[in-house]
């Protein structure tokens, strides 16, 4: 393999004192080159900050060797470094850590001093180029121990709260930055369809706007532009696409779609992530009518890349360029596959000493151009720059202390109290009076593991106390006016006469994708079962909080509660259930999914015709019997069918355009549907989403979809094409019903 002769950069001093042991182990092939001295100033182009990032990519690209192109498309979880110097020797661009990769002692500065170690490495090299890493903070920095763990998205679909969304991200962003890591795989913006899906708790909602509209964490990671403030993470849009559209809910399954269908339930959060800027975009395990989509180069370089005009990386997940052949152990044919597709950077994430070689014999062959490599490289090492880590390439530990702080801990119990969904309420049980004698049951009542669920300290968590928080029955307890009031037992042993309410606290214990999956039953397990037996027959009313990351069979219980609320998994801070429970604060939260009469309904989805036991949207409050009108004049009668619509050209070729077309109701009453019509001006329509399009006569008319038909009043929705022919803004006309 070659070796870049480049002059050697300016380094940060901590660096400049490990480059001449660092030299001694970079060659890939032969003797390294001796040490050079380094340039007293800023000698290169690429090392000037006050350059453009293009030119300085520009610059960059042209001293880079093949070796030192490819090490950049190469990424490589840490623990399979061995030795260390390996990081600087195969010049690898970026380190990830696993779901169940961590440190000892697992604390925020050991997290930091490791990956300031990992980069003193990655700078070791002539061209000191920094590398990227990136983790699973899927729900808070959520692999350390003591950090702020929020609730999963499905919670925070529940909020309806897009401003709080990205509060969260910048809150993630800012502890993310404490232990020096650069790169967050989040947020999931897949639409779960099917909630036999191992991964519906990582979707904020079936219906496509509500993803959409929580794309504002890609702004709380990235803030409002990359790398302006030094908190700042690159964000991934994930997983690319229609993972959550499987057949069965089966994780990286086939989503069985025409083109339509896709791009209308499972595109619009991802042109949304684009919209915003997001850095990266990882694909999804699953395929598209058979197509893998890391094979799919339509789908990756055509649309992704081409049509929603999309500038950042694109990132394979965990060895899914190894499985695109169905065999263990990496191939040439499936390297090439992939990058020509439109990967940019591989997630090995283990034999890179084998990536690396397979890699260079595909160019070498030239069935991977170079031109590709160096797009490839051109994107990643634009975000590097963009990020600053040429600047600051080490961690900023004015924001260690910040880890788990009681700031951030405040914004995940708003989080959790605006995430609980009131399902039942017979005879205002709730809220519970705080001086009342209570009983608390249940396995998750006071088990921080299993209300956090999957992907926290660990991949696919554990139930116990993994890590610091407030259990649930904590946060009862807290509550109580005394706490002395409060009995507690796991299986309601002990349960007589004279409690107020019996709370049972229980659900799912804690998986990830995989093992998550339930195609057998999403009933309640034994435990809860006998548990709720216990104190249904001592006859004291139940109040249930169900902590699980997906609606579950409970049809056949539910008459035996009182009261229903779904906590979902709602992280560390379970004081926010108890806000709701003792009144604090009123339930506001809304289904993100519809909640099935039964596992055989599923799938379920609003609008599919079925009778569900509670529907998408569904969400009771406390006082619902409305305020006397104290206005003697009578208030206006809505005011239906009043929609404007805002026409915006957001990329353009030679021969074609890609619009899109936002609708709002700009009534007084709610619309049950709406139509837009324009003038085609010459223009042919070549594919459209999220409507129904008709032409007469040089004229189009989009009909509302079932999902984006009905608006509330002040709400918007959008619908997108793309057409051959010459662009502009013509005058739109919108109507509703």
């Amino acid at each position: 393999m070659s070796q870049s002769l480049a002059p050697a950069p300016r380094r940060p001093a901590i660096v400049a004192a490990l480059c001449a042991a660092a030299l001694t182990v970079i060659g890939l092939t032969g003797a390294a080159p001796p040490a050079e001295p380094a340039p007293s100033a800023a000698a290169l182009p690429y090392q000037d900050p006050t350059l453009p990032v293009a030119d300085r990519v520009g610059d960059l690209l042209s001293r880079m060797s093949l070796d030192d192109k490819l090490g950049q498309m190469t990424q490589i979880e840490k623990d399979s470094l061995v030795p260390q110097s390996d990081l600087a020797a195969y010049r690898i661009g970026s380190v990830l850590s696993g779901g169940d990769s961590t440190v000892s002692p697992n604390n925020a500065q050991t997290w930091a001093d490791t990956y300031d170690s990992l980069q003193r490495t990655a700078l070791g090299t002539s061209l000191g180029i920094p590398l990227i890493y990136g983790i699973d903070a899927v729900h808070g920095h959520n692999a350390v121990r003591g950090a702020t763990i929020f609730p999963h998205n499905i919670g925070l679909g529940a909020t309806r709260d897009p401003a709080l969304v990205q509060r969260i991200g910048r809150a993630v962003a800012e502890e993310m930055a404490g232990t020096g890591i650069d790169w967050d795989f989040a947020p999931c913006l897949c639409v779960a369809r099917d909630d036999r899906w191992g991964r519906t708790y990582e979707s904020f909602g079936e219906k496509p706007e509500l993803p959409t509209s929580m794309a504002t964490f890609v702004t709380g990671l990235q803030g409002a532009t990359l790398g302006a403030d030094p908190a700042s993470v690159l964000a991934t849009a994930k997983h690319y696409i229609g993972d959550g559209g499987t057949t069965g809910g089966v994780d990286q399954g086939n989503t069985q779609l025409t083109e339509a269908e896709l791009r209308a339930l499972h595109l619009p959060p991802f042109q949304e992530a684009v919209r915003r800027g997001v850095g990266s975009v990882m694909l999804s395990y699953s395929s598209w009518n058979g197509v893998r989509s890391h094979a799919h180069k339509y789908l990756v370089t055509d649309v992704l890349k081409g049509e929603l005009g999309f500038t950042g990386f694109v990132v394979s997940d965990w060895a899914a360029v190894d499985q695109l052949d169905g065999q263990s152990g990496f191939t040439g044919a499936e390297i090439t596959t992939a990058v020509n597709a439109g990967v940019d950077m591989v997630m090995v994430p283990y034999d890179y000493k084998k990536f690396l070689t397979l890699l260079r014999g595909e160019v070498s062959a030239g069935r991977i151009s170079q031109a590709r490599v160096d797009d490839a490289n051109r994107r990643i090492l634009t975000k590097k720059f963009q990020l600053g880590l040429f600047e600051r390439p080490l961690t900023d530990r004015s924001y260690t202390s910040g880890v788990g702080s009681a700031a951030h801990r405040a914004i995940a119990r708003e989080a959790v109290r605006e995430s609980q969904v009131l399902l039942k309420n017979d005879g205002g049980i709730l809220p519970l009076p705080k001086g009342a004698k209570l009983f608390v049951a249940g396995k998750s009542a006071d088990d921080i593991g299993n209300q956090s669920g999957g992907w926290t300290l660990g991949w696919q968590g554990r139930s116990g106390p993994v890590t610091e928080g407030t259990t649930i029955l904590q946060g009862i307890r807290a509550a109580a006016n005394d706490p002395s009031q409060v009995t507690y037992d796991r299986y309601g042993n002990g349960i007589g006469a004279g409690y107020t309410a019996a709370v049972a606290v229980i659900g799912e214990t804690p998986y990830a994708e995989g093992r998550g999956d339930r195609p057998n039953g999403m009933g309640l397990d034994q435990e809860d079962l006998s548990t709720l037996a216990r104190l249904k027959a001592s006859g004291v009313p139940v109040v249930v909080v169900l902590v699980s990351g997906r609606p579950l069979d409970i049809a056949t219980q539910l008459p035996d509660w009182k009261a229903l609320l779904a906590a979902w998994l709602p992280g560390t801070e379970g004081n926010g259930v108890s806000d709701v429970l003792f009144g604090d604060h009123a339930p506001t939260g809304k289904l993100p999914m519809t909640w099935m009469r039964g596992a055989s309904q599923q799938p379920i989805n609003d609008g599919d015709g079925q009778t569900p036991l509670f529907p998408y949207g569904h969400g009771l409050t406390y006082g619902t019997t409305p305020d006397p009108d104290p206005d003697p004049d009578p208030d206006p009668e809505p005011v239906p069918g009043a929609c404007t619509a805002q026409f915006r050209t957001v990329a353009s070729w030679s021969g074609g355009y890609q619009a899109e077309v936002t609708v709002k109701n700009t009534g007084t009453g709610p619309l049950t549907g709406w139509n837009v019509a324009w003038d085609l001006g010459g223009s042919t329509v070549s594919s459209l989403w999220n409507g129904s399009l008709t032409v007469s006569a040089g004229r189009a008319t989009v009909h509302s979809a079932a999902h984006n038909g009905a608006l509330s009043a002040g709400a918007t929705t959008s619908f997108g094409f793309t057409a051959n022919g010459p662009t502009g803004t013509p005058a739109t006309h919108c109507a509703g019903s």
